[in-house]
């Protein structure tokens, strides 16, 4: 059977899908454009799912704010090439306007929401798409909620504020994108993370040869520090050094309720291949 362009169009419209893949389709199915659109759906989830094990450790994140809360999330792809893909910056797009509209607070239920529309980008696109994380804050009834994306859409974080001072909520958002806070104050601090770190300094006190009572006051003075620079309350403030992000806080009577911190990224594991190695073993195949 002779399949149209206009054909071949249409069901690429319809799709997303590449002009061959649209032919292919439709001379299987006798030109058939509905049998044709669900085999095309078909074969996207077979091969949305082989490549669901492929690493997604690029992409985007996204902030959707609504006057009752505001959501932050992370829209992965494999390289910075598809994420500056017209179809994925829409999809991000999409996702945020969706989070602007509805509350949601679990990422598997902001996955199955679109998850066709995810397996159709993987399609069109040809490489694994993930929606990752997601963290949704409720605007206090005594504060406000503050947000900053970087230039590059790859960093971005949210704070809550008990004060109704969106300049300051900014100012401290811009301040977590940049130090990256393991908490809010040292007693929130992970117990295992604080040993290991202890660990290492006392490693690193034994090879000065000091004895013990010097290499104790070492190490209280090292975790003292470490402390300071990963807890968000005795850091000191981006804007101004000569302050902590506490002394900013007193001076504007206000508190930190929760904040949120997203890179593109960050935790996964990438496997750095050989050149070499990945072309000679591509040629013995």
């Amino acid at each position: 059977m002779s399949i149209s362009a206009s054909q071949v169009k249409e069901l690429r419209e319809m799709s997303g899908v590449g002009m061959m893949e649209c032919k292919k389709a439709l001379v299987e199915t006798d030109g058939d454009l509905q049998k044709a659109l669900d085999l095309l759906r078909a074969n996207s989830s077979l091969k949305a799912e082989k490549k669901a094990s492929r690493v997604a450790a690029d992409g985007a994140v996204k902030i959707a704010d609504n006057s009752a809360y505001t959501s932050l999330v992370e829209i992965n792809s494999e390289t910075d090439f598809a994420a500056k893909d017209s179809k994925f910056k829409d999809f991000a797009i999409e996702v945020a306007n969706y989070l602007s509209n509805n509350q949601v607070y679990d990422i598997n239920d902001l996955s199955a929401e679109f998850e066709g529309k995810r397996q159709s980008l993987i399609q069109s696109i040809g490489e694994n798409i993930q929606l990752r994380r997601l963290v949704t804050l409720e605007v206090p009834s005594n504060g406000c909620i503050g947000s900053y994306v970087h230039s590059d859409g790859r960093l971005a974080a949210i704070v809550s504020i008990d004060a109704d001072n969106k300049d300051l909520a900014k100012d401290l958002a811009m301040h977590v994108s940049a130090t990256n806070p393991s908490c809010l104050k040292s007693e929130d601090m992970d117990p295992e993370l604080l040993e290991r770190e202890k660990s290492i300094f006392l490693a690193q006190a034994k090879d000065s040869g000091k004895d013990a009572s010097i290499m104790e006051k070492m190490v209280e003075g090292k975790v003292k520090r470490f402390l300071s620079e990963v807890t968000l309350l005795s850091q000191r403030f981006v804007k101004d050094p000569d302050k902590s992000i506490e002394d900013l806080l007193n001076e504007n009577d206000a508190s930190i309720i929760s904040f949120a911190r997203f890179k593109v990224g960050e935790g996964i594991e990438v496997e750095v291949k050989d050149f070499a190695a990945e072309v000679a073993e591509q040629l013995q195949q």
